[in-house]
This record gives structure tokens, C-alpha cells and sequence, in this order.
């Protein structure tokens, strides 16, 4: 591992014309429990977010939806004026109830909405990476990722993404406009995204996973993982991310945390370097 941490160890990736570092930030966790409400210390995520840029990450996820609307008031608090080349990808189409509670709503009026608020929390003229956070069984798919593409044109959104989508879907959204990451729930211990990813690869589509630490699933994933982490004086979480960075040059890991601490350990897993026999060992754990 290297002495310096650094999200520059991971190499870097595209999205359209925009290149960041191969490990990024996903900010979901920075507001209360549940995903909402205040943080219990406001400046515990605010430390956490300048330290992550101090890190070189160069990539930080947000969604209007995480807090709702404290996520990403809390990145404007933390690094207003933003640092040149700093890509702050955020995401609409998700509402919210209380704690852990989460509904799609994929309709255009409120896609547009979503947009706004997250353009006025961020003090931004425009979003580098919007993402449709999930489709909505209610409303057309073609006709949400329309809405984005209406906002795109109209110089509100850079590059548009999707989450939580499937093979048709991403294929769907492609035939109306170009599509520069996908962001899927993908992890060591949970691969139902496969295809999706495989799909991504052969499109230089950037695949974003999240809950990429897999939380209690990667502490119970068995003695091979322990093993090797022992083995690189990490962590088995540092193992987990190292395996996502070397599972696809296509990945771009966003772990999160309200810890600098956890954040440090986190960016330091770009240093480590799995040889083909140490990832396949552990896919096949």
C-alpha cells in the first residue's frame, strides 16, 4: 500500500468529457439517521467532505433525496468555491416519507423540479452528472428519461446517468440519448448487477456501485477475504473496494461514510493492487 493516501491511486475513468479519479464519494450517509433530518453533528460531514477533497477525490455522488435536500446543502457549506475539476454528480426521481423511506416518482413535472432544487442547494448553473435515481412503475420510462433530456438540451444538465436500471432499460434510455454511467447496488458478496455491468464494459459505460462495502456481508464473507486482507495489511472493507477497482477498469467506486476516519481507510484501498488470482479467488468465495 502506498504511504501517501490518495484517490489517485486508483487511475481515472471518463464520463463524456469529464475525467475523475477512480475512487469517488457517495454522500448519502452525511445527513441524519434513516437518510434524514440533520446530522447529529453538523460539522462532522462538512470535515468529512473537505478532507475527502484534500484526498484527491475529484468525485463526489449526491441526491436530492438525502436528507431530503441536506446532502447537498452541506457539500455547498463544506467547498463553495469548488475546486477546479471537482465533478459533483447528483439524482432525482426518488420522494421521501420519513427515515428509510423511499417512492419513485418518474414523472417529468417532478424530474424538472428535482433539478431545480438540487441546481439552487449546490449553487450550480449546471449539473455535470444528473441520474434518474430509479424508474417509476408509474410512469413510462422513455418519458423520464425524456424529461432529462429536455433539461440537457436546455443547458441545465452536462452528462446524464441512470440508476438502478436493468439491461432493457439501459438499452431503452441509450436509443434517446447517450448515457455515461449507470449506478447499481454492487458488491463482493452481491453480484445481481452482472449483466449490467458486462453491458457497461462492452459500451465504455462508467458502472458506479454503490453500497460497494456490502456493510455486515463483507465481515461475514469467509477466511479467504480475511486472509488476503491480512495478507495486504488491510482491511477486509480496503479488500472489498481493491476487488471492485480490479473487477472492471470501468468501476468507479463511491463509498461512503460520516467518518474522516472511515473515509481515510476507505481512499487508502486505491493503493492496493489484487493480482488475477486474488479476484478470482474471491469472486468465486
Amino acid at each position: 500500500m502506498m504511504s501517501k493516501i490518495t484517490a489517485k491511486a486508483a487511475g481515472t475513468i471518463t464520463l463524456g468529457d469529464l475525467t475523475v479519479n477512480r475512487m469517488g464519494f457517495g454522500s448519502m450517509r452525511l445527513p441524519g439517521p434513516g437518510i434524514w433530518g440533520e446530522p447529529r453533528d453538523p460539522e462532522a460531514p462538512r470535515a468529512v467532505l473537505r478532507r475527502a477533497v484534500e484526498l484527491d477525490v475529484n468525485f463526489i455522488d449526491t441526491a436530492d433525496s438525502y436528507g431530503p435536500g441536506i446532502s447537498e446543502r452541506l457539500i455547498a457549506e463544506a467547498l463553495r468555491p469548488y475546486p477546479p475539476g471537482l465533478v459533483i454528480a447528483t439524482k432525482g426521481g426518488l420522494l421521501r416519507d420519513g427515515p428509510d423511506m423511499w417512492r419513485p416518482d418518474g414523472r417529468p413535472s417532478h424530474l424538472r423540479e428535482a433539478l431545480e432544487g438540487s441546481l439552487r442547494r449546490l449553487g450550480l448553473d449546471r449539473i455535470d452528472l444528473y441520474q434518474f435515481h430509479r424508474p417509476d412503475p408509474m410512469v413510462p420510462f422513455e418519458e423520464s428519461v425524456g424529461a432529462l433530456v429536455q433539461m440537457k438540451d436546455e443547458g441545465k444538465i452536462r452528462h446524464i446517468g441512470l440508476s438502478n436500471v436493468n439491461q432493457d432499460q439501459l438499452g431503452r434510455a441509450l436509443e434517446l440519448t447517450e448515457i455515461v454511467s449507470v449506478q447499481n447496488r454492487y458488491n463482493l458478496m452481491d453480484r445481481d448487477s452482472e449483466g449490467v455491468l458486462d453491458r457497461c464494459e462492452s459500451l465504455g459505460i462508467a458502472f458506479l456501485p454503490w453500497f460497494p462495502l456490502g456493510a455486515g456481508q463483507i465481515a461475514s464473507a469467509g477466511r479467504r477475504l480475511a486472509k488476503l486482507a491480512s495478507e495486504h495489511g488491510a482491511t477486509v472493507g480496503q479488500i472489498a473496494l481493491a476487488w471492485l477497482l480490479a473487477r472492471s477498469p470501468l468501476m468507479l467506486p463511491i463509498p461512503g461514510t460520516s467518518s474522516v476516519a472511515h473515509l481515510e481507510e476507505n481512499i487508502a484501498a486505491a493503493s492496493i493492487r489484487l493480482s488475477n488470482t486474488e479476484v478470482e479467488v474471491l469472486a468465486a468465495a
